[in-house]
């Protein structure tokens, strides 16, 4: 059987999808750039993602980094990524059975495997902005490998694009992805930018603009947590549909319920706090996140 060319299966895909009956997903292409352009009012973003031995920052280690430079423009429209930072890291304690069931990543693989802090300090530098997809899991890694991380704004391809707006019914990446037209191989840390740069590259079919976009307006904003200190044990429930979620204190932030909101939107929550859950006013502690905090466990 004479073997198809890549133009013959796409002809046969257009074929099919013509019908209406019929959905192709054809494999992640990343839109690769040869140098930076020399185009005005470009920046250069970078994609994170990082493989790790569990989901504790604290107790848990990176065993893989994946970091993809992109270059973007301030009405949020990709123009390619740009070499990418891909390093595996031997951990101090053995890599758990589960993570290489769901990464791939075995303890040969790591085995002498190192990335120092300066490395990846050096590499990050020139970013005006940092994006993962659920950054708040991420960027925790990341600082406490190298304070770098801490200097940098960062969004969230996860949260700072109101998905479900747009019609998407889940976030997670493999869905985006299949959404979106494409597969691509998950949970190996330089796909996931990749995928992560692709989606963010679309244009959302509700609003018409670009994801990336829409991303860039949600991180600009400034941002406030409340911290429901001593709220009564009875309203855990009631917080939660709110969107609150609990913080044990191990971070070094209150032992309370909380919640980020625009700024606008602060005033309104702290009276609904005092007149439903404590039923008087009461003095609660409010930080005000700007992009260069969001997602840290300064926040």
């Amino acid at each position: 059987m004479t073997e198809l060319t890549p133009d013959q299966m796409e002809h046969m895909a257009t074929t099919l999808e013509g019908t209406g009956r019929y959905r192709v997903l054809r494999p992640l292409a990343p839109r690769v750039l040869a140098e930076y352009p020399p185009e005005a009012g470009t920046r250069l973003g970078m994609f994170l993602d990082l493989e790790t031995t569990g989901l504790s920052a604290v107790k848990d280690e990176i065993i893989e980094f994946g970091i993809v430079p992109f270059v973007y423009t301030l009405d949020g429209r990709i123009l390619g990524s740009l070499e990418p930072f891909s390093r595996l890291r031997e951990p101090t304690r053995p890599i758990p059975p589960q993570i290489t069931a769901l990464t791939g990543i075995t303890p040969a693989m790591v085995a002498g495997q190192s990335v120092t802090p300066e490395e990846v300090a050096s590499f990050v530098a020139p970013a005006s902005l940092i994006i993962a997809h659920n950054a708040d899991f991420d960027r925790k890694f990341a600082e406490r490998f190298t304070p770098a991380f801490t200097t940098k704004p960062w969004a969230c391809s996860m949260k700072d694009v109101d998905w479900a707006a747009e019609g998407f019914e889940g976030r997670k990446l493999s869905y985006l992805g299949m959404q979106a037209g494409f597969w691509f191989d998950g949970h190996r840390a330089v796909d996931d930018c990749q995928a992560g740069i692709a989606i963010l590259d679309r244009v959302l079919p509700v609003s018409g603009q670009p994801a990336l976009a829409a991303l860039l307006e949600n991180a600009r904003q400034v941002r406030c947590r409340i911290w429901a200190e001593n709220a009564p044990y009875e309203f855990k429930d009631q917080l939660r549909q709110r969107g609150y979620r609990w913080n044990d204190g191990t971070d070094g932030n209150p032992r309370a319920w909380s919640i980020s909101l625009p700024e606008a939107e602060v005033e309104a929550e702290l009276a609904f706090l005092h007149a439903e859950v404590f039923a008087r006013p009461v003095e609660l502690p409010v930080t005000r996140i700007t992009p260069w905090d969001r997602f840290s466990t300064r926040c």
